[in-house]
């Protein structure tokens, strides 16, 4: 009896633990989701308040993969529990590995992709004012 019991409560918490990564999956994905859009209104022309929205969405997106991450470890904890006790065969090993990778990768990305981002406002700028320099510079000969 008690060990049908364990099993069961086992089973259940491996569930729950599903259940959680899965909505923090499915969070992290309606994230992305807003941060892409705002993304897009940004590079038609958005303006200060479109920017401002695209960041803290990504912002948003990026703490939502860390709590995917965190559920996705703790529900492969779970299955390891139940592999034991009930002899099922649920491999999701591959699937982890990549989203370790995957996210992993996400956040990186996106830090990154900041940092292209202002380096290129930055570079741009930098031609504007040369650009500028070299028509005076043109006007005065």
């Amino acid at each position: 009896m008690t060990d049908i019991y364990n099993k069961d409560k086992e089973i259940n918490e491996a569930i729950r633990a599903g259940e959680r990564a899965l909505e923090s999956l499915r969070e992290a994905n309606r994230q992305l989701d807003s941060a892409g859009n705002w993304g897009i209104l940004d590079i038609l022309g958005g303006n200060t308040v479109s920017g401002i929205m695209k960041h803290m969405k990504v912002n948003n997106a990026s703490r939502c993969i860390e709590d995917a991450r965190r559920d996705m470890a703790a529900f492969r904890d779970e299955l390891d529990d139940i592999r034991d006790i009930s002899g099922l065969n649920i491999d999701i090993g591959g699937f982890l590995t990549f989203a370790d990778f995957f996210f992993d990768g996400f956040v990186a990305d996106l830090f990154v992709q900041s940092k292209i981002r202002k380096g290129q406002q930055q570079v741009q700028e930098a031609i504007r004012r040369v650009e500028e320099i070299l028509g005076k510079l043109r006007n005065v000969r």
